[in-house]
């Protein structure tokens, strides 16, 4: 099995924590801004059923 022959520095591992987190932030961002656009109706991808 590979394994890595040096230590990682700080700044490369920042640098990858940081797009791991931004990941999770842009797609809590699009959830949100989906359950928006569902609760105020004005949804043009998604369609769910309304109680009248």
């Amino acid at each position: 099995m590979a394994v890595p022959k040096k230590r990682t520095s700080m700044s490369k591992k920042r640098i990858r924590r940081n797009f791991w987190k931004k990941k999770g932030y842009l797609a809590a961002v699009k959830a949100f801004s989906l359950a928006k656009s569902i609760s105020t109706g004005h949804s043009k991808s998604f369609f769910c059923a309304t109680k009248k």
